[in-house]
Order: C-alpha cells, then sequence, then structure tokens
C-alpha cells in the first residue's frame, strides 16, 4: 500500500528532468512517471512513505525553483487515485457518471483523493494534462447520491479552490462515453 504520492509540475522539460532526478536521489521513493505534457510542461508522480515522500518532494521544488507550476504531498492518499491515473479500464456505468475538470493537474489530485474518501464512488479515471492543453480531468462512478456527494467534495476541496472549471454529474451515461476516453 502507497503511504503517500508526492507530485511536482514544472514549466521546464529541462528543469523538470533536473528536479525529477534530485528528488530520486533525496529519498527512498518510488517513480511512478516522469514526462512532459500539454503544454510545454514536465510532471512527476512519486510514491513512498510520506517522510521520504515529503523530502523528495522538497529537493525537487529546491532543484526546479522559478520552473515550478506547482507541487503536492498527500499522505494516506486512497489506493484508487493512482489506481485512476494507472489502471483505468471502462467500468460498469449503472447510476452515474461524476466528471470534475481543472486547470491544474494538483487539482484533480486532490479532489480526486477527497471525492473517493467522502462516497462510495470509483475513480474510473485520472487524467493528468495530456493532450488537454494542461487541463485534468477526473471520472467518477457509482449510484447517483454517491457521485454527487463525492463531485461536491472534490470540487470544494481547499486545494482545488479557483482551479476548478466545471463538474458534471451525469445520471444513467450511455456506456460508450466513458469507454470512449480509455
Amino acid at each position: 500500500m502507497v503511504d503517500a504520492i508526492g507530485f511536482l509540475e514544472f514549466s521546464s522539460i529541462a528543469q523538470g528532468m533536473e528536479a525529477a532526478d534530485a528528488a530520486l536521489k533525496a529519498a527512498e521513493v518510488q517513480l511512478a512517471f516522469a514526462r512532459p505534457c500539454c503544454p510545454g510542461k514536465f510532471v512527476v508522480l512519486f510514491s513512498g512513505e510520506v517522510a521520504a515522500a515529503k523530502s523528495a518532494l522538497e529537493a525537487g521544488v529546491s532543484t526546479g525553483g522559478d520552473t515550478v507550476v506547482d507541487s503536492c504531498l498527500i499522505p494516506r492518499v486512497h489506493p484508487q487515485v493512482l489506481a485512476g491515473v494507472f489502471d483505468a479500464a471502462a467500468p460498469s456505468v449503472q447510476g452515474a457518471l461524476g466528471v470534475m475538470e481543472f486547470y491544474s493537474v494538483t487539482a484533480a489530485i486532490y479532489a480526486a483523493d477527497a471525492a473517493v474518501k467522502a462516497a462510495d464512488v470509483q475513480c474510473a479515471l485520472l487524467r493528468l494534462a495530456a493532450g488537454i492543453g494542461g487541463k485534468s480531468f477526473v471520472c467518477l462512478t457509482g449510484e447517483v447520491s454517491a457521485v454527487s456527494h463525492a463531485v461536491a467534495c472534490g470540487v470544494q476541496t481547499q486545494q482545488a479552490q479557483g482551479m476548478v472549471l466545471s463538474h458534471v454529474v451525469i445520471a444513467r451515461p450511455r456506456p460508450e462515453i466513458l469507454a470512449s476516453l480509455l
């Protein structure tokens, strides 16, 4: 089980690579990914024990300097957050589909974590700035009331404030909608 995740977003690809290296050298963390994304940014996601993730994040921020766009550390991250990033598979959507859209990658990560902790929902997809102009979005599935509550909690989390672009809850969505995103 992952104790914590750290996420770094940089405006420079070169500085992002250097900062990712510094983060990994600073503490015993596992790299989930380090890659360029839209619009010309570089993002890094890693996991580990809380203290190690915090040390790695601090090293990445220090090395990245003024190219750091945003960063986050989430202790006790819900396992569905990482599953939404890596294991997205078309779930059976019988109740509702909730979508939260953000201007920031870190806001989406915080909101996804808050949402899945708030209600009995599944994080079907967490898309992090890949080919969508630097925006990110979260897709949640479950019963209508649970999805509505989860979306409300996700967009109202303090770390998402000012970064929410839009959010919707779609009752009984056509299965092709979510399947086409995966």
